[in-house]
């Protein structure tokens, strides 16, 4: 029995796993041996390749393509339009499919429409990638990331808003009273 809804556009292949909840709109195809978790919202017109793997409450907006090699974990939310790379030097005659590169995107992150994360390169807790963005390196836990090529110019809370540090290392998310703790480059939640 199915536990999720789809679209009657959608083309869901034999062999992959949909959990409870999760809901697939127009025109999308997730293809097997792919793991999708419960409680996942998939948009128009997007792709999930085989052995793909996305946590719990994962929000895919349209036209991406999740390709094979990419992990997201739980919360994650993938913007309209954005990229994911799963090769490093592409060429339409030479077939490289057993050197698909690793991409993680960690729990709670966010990447916004248009920015296009390199193969190999992990997405940090709780980062943020801006719009347009062109990610060519690791991304830290909280780390909010701009630009082409993509720059860390802050870090972020878990609600999403910027975080200002004082003079002891220490921030307050505005929304939700959190407080973080800056050290040695690397932020945490207390």
């Amino acid at each position: 029995m199915k536990n999720y809804s789809a679209h009657e556009s959608a083309v869901i292949d034999e062999g992959c796993s949909i959990g409870e909840g999760t809901k697939i709109w127009h025109f999308s195809h997730i293809m097997p041996d792919c793991k999708i978790g419960e409680k996942c919202n998939i948009g128009q017109n997007v792709v999930i390749s085989p052995g793909v793997v996305l946590g719990k409450n994962v929000k895919v907006q349209n036209n991406v393509s999740i390709y094979t090699g990419v992990i997201c974990e739980d919360d994650v939310f993938l913007g309209p339009s954005m990229v994911f790379t799963n090769i490093i030097n592409p060429r339409s005659a030479i077939i490289r499919r057993d050197q698909y590169s690793k991409t993680k995107v960690k729990k709670g992150a966010s990447i916004g429409a248009n920015a296009t994360i390199v193969c190999g390169n992990d997405i940090g807790r709780y980062a943020f990638i801006g719009a347009g963005a062109v990610v060519t390196r690791e991304v830290p836990d909280y780390a909010l990331v701009v630009g082409n090529p993509g720059k860390q110019t802050g870090w972020m809370s878990e609600f999403g808003h910027r975080l200002n540090f004082n003079e002891q290392g220490q921030a307050e998310c505005p929304e939700s009273g959190g407080l973080y703790r800056i050290e040695n480059n690397k932020v945490s939640k207390l």
